[in-house]
Formats: structure tokens, sequence, C-alpha cells
């Protein structure tokens, strides 16, 4: 695993950590041209976990989840990011599966960050 790939899920894991009092349990990140795809698991608080017991409290934590998300990021990149990847960060596509407690983000940035030139091999996958 690179130190990138490491500090880069460490930034994604504290800011939800701060933001829903919870961070992804693991997350697996590629960088592949100029993005980052993080694919994040064990998102879900136990409070969001019994909401999401019902049709409606599924699409209450979902809305809330990628709306929050999507607001944080719009107003500024986590602290720390851009200047890791050496690129600026232009926009965040998010979205997470409830029932399997999965969340997938594709942070967009202004050139590429893949330094590796070989996609799939640089992944954290520590808890």
């Amino acid at each position: 695993m690179s130190r990138q790939i490491h500090e880069f899920n460490d930034i994604i894991r504290k800011l939800r950590k701060n933001l829903f009092g919870k961070g992804p349990e693991r997350i697996h990140t590629v960088f592949v041209n100029d993005m980052a795809i993080s694919t994040l698991y064990g998102n879900l608080s136990p409070s969001e976990q019994f909401i999401a017991r019902t049709p409606e409290g599924k699409e209450m934590v979902h809305a809330a989840r990628t709306r929050m998300i999507q607001s944080v990021y719009a107003s500024a990149a986590p602290e720390g990011m851009e200047k890791l990847v050496n690129a600026k960060f232009v926009h965040l596509f998010s979205d997470i599966k409830i029932e399997d407690d999965i969340a997938v983000s594709v942070f967009l940035f202004d050139r590429p960050i893949d330094q590796s030139g070989q996609i799939g091999e640089k992944k954290d996958e520590t808890r």
C-alpha cells in the first residue's frame, strides 16, 4: 500500500467520523487519471442502522448522508487533500447503498494524480 493512498484514506475517514460520528471501517481507494475512486465499507452508525430498518428510514439515511457529504465537499476540499495529490479538487460524486452499508465516492481533480501507471496496485484495505 502506498503512503499516498493511506494518507488519502485517513483524510476521508477523519472527515466522515467528524461529520457523522462514525467513519468507515474499511476504505479501498485507487487513483485513475484525474480521479480518486474510494469504496467505503461499514459506514453507518448504530442509530442510522436502526432508522434504516424501514423503507422510509432507508430513504432518510440515504438522503442525509449523500446531501451532507456533497455539501461539505461543495464548500471546500478537506484539509490536506489537494496538497497530498498535488492537484486541485474539482467535484465529488458520491452514493451509498444502505442495505449493504457500502458507499462509493469519486473525487475529480483538475489533472492526473495517478503516479504509478498501474491501476489497482494502490489500495488500503486496513481497518
